[in-house]
């Protein structure tokens, strides 16, 4: 039984996403610095066309796969091309609905989002494809999650498991940071700290062990609002 010792003060939960926000924003900054201002306009040409057409296609699904270097050298790949192209988009078109519906909480409408986007060949494991195109949906709320993301955030000491519901927990999480953010980082959106989470999880150069940087004390133990659906997000969602 959790005794009110167990739970850390308010003031411990602050300093942490304290660290957390000193260490995204200069990766923030790493990130734009570092990277060609030309690489995310095939994104931004999805989103666009999102925009104006309420869905994804297979042409854009293709474009993103090109935007995250996947391959397209596997199976699932052939069974999506396999679909007619009317019959993605109408299930496109419901994650659309869903991650942009503001009467949901990020995490559910993530959850929600997450959960159609698994009726699809190849989006049943693994995330980033997946978080790729519902943050194309809705750009300013969602957020791309990837294999760099997860060790920045194993790096920075935040928590995220791999078991089912892991995308509706990420944008949690996501979410608990944006409402605690400092007046310096006031306009920031959920992406901008994927971007800043990627630069942190970028493969790190060679260092001797004297001048490897000390990792923030990790703040697993501050208490996560927990949100509604858990029952149903474990039991369906990848």
């Amino acid at each position: 039984m959790t005794t009110t010792s167990d739970i850390p003060a308010d003031d411990d939960c602050a300093a942490a996403r304290s660290r957390v926000w000193d260490a995204l924003i200069p990766a923030r900054a790493g990130y734009l610095a570092g990277i060609s201002p030309h690489y995310d306009e095939v994104f931004h040409d999805v989103t666009q066309r999102t925009q104006h057409s309420g869905s994804l296609g297979k042409t854009d699904i293709a474009a993103l796969v090109v935007w995250k270097r996947l391959s397209a050298q596997t199976r699932w790949v052939s069974a999506l091309m396999s679909l007619p192209d009317t019959h993605v988009r109408a299930v496109t078109q419901r994650a659309v609905t869903a991650v942009r519906d503001t009467a949901l909480t990020r995490a559910e409408a993530a959850r929600t989002g997450r959960g159609i986007i698994w009726e699809l060949p190849g989006f049943r494991a693994g995330d980033a494809l997946a978080s790729a195109i519902l943050t194309a949906a809705a750009p300013t709320r969602m957020a791309v999650y990837d294999r760099r993301v997860q060790h920045a955030l194993n790096t920075l000491g935040l928590p995220l498991t791999p078991t089912p519901g892991r995308y509706g927990r990420y944008l949690q999480l996501l979410d608990d940071l944006l409402n605690h953010r400092p007046p310096h980082a006031a306009g920031w959106t959920a992406r901008d700290i994927d971007t800043a989470l990627y630069w942190t999880g970028k493969p790190p150069t060679h260092q001797p062990p004297s001048q490897k940087p000390a990792l923030p004390d990790p703040p697993e133990r501050c208490p996560t609002p927990q949100t509604p659906g858990q029952a149903y997000d474990q039991a369906q969602h990848p």
